[in-house]
């Protein structure tokens, strides 16, 4: 795996494992200047500002990084994922990243975008395995969908 990679997923484990959310924010806005924000690598865009949602502490700042992710990932190829030995293709990406779009929009009061985000993941979930990841935002889609109503 590559080190940009390495140094998000660091990240990723301060946030989730150690509850380091403070930690993890100012490790990925290291990488973030590192990599020469959205002019960097696709690849390292999208994963890194998909973690960087995940950290924020006011919703528009989270729907912010979701959509660079969102606009990095429209960059990237399956070969350049593979060739990161990130174990998915591309569109295995996408509905995860409509669903953290849709879940910014619900928690802001915009529910007519926050469905158009459900129906786009759900358009592409066929892409997911039936794995944990896939179990995970299949049950992540299934919750936002209750929220919604």
């Amino acid at each position: 795996m590559d080190e940009t990679l390495t140094r998000i997923n660091e990240g990723v484990q301060l946030h989730h494992q150690q509850g380091r959310r403070e930690a993890a924010r100012d490790l990925f806005a290291q990488v973030w200047e590192e990599i020469g924000g959205e002019r960097g690598d696709p690849l390292h865009v999208c994963v890194l500002a998909h973690s960087m949602a995940d950290v924020q502490d006011d919703v528009h700042e989270e729907l912010l990084w979701d959509q660079r992710a969102l606009a990095a990932a429209d960059l990237l190829t399956d070969d350049r994922v593979a060739q990161a030995g990130v174990p998915m293709s591309v569109a295995a990406l996408y509905p995860s990243l409509h669903l953290n779009l849709g879940e910014c929009y619900r928690r802001l009061g915009d529910l007519d975008r926050a469905r158009e985000c459900l129906r786009q993941a759900r358009a592409g979930i066929g892409a997911l395995g039936d794995d944990a990841y896939g179990q995970l935002i299949r049950g992540g889609l299934d919750r936002l969908a209750q929220q919604l109503g």
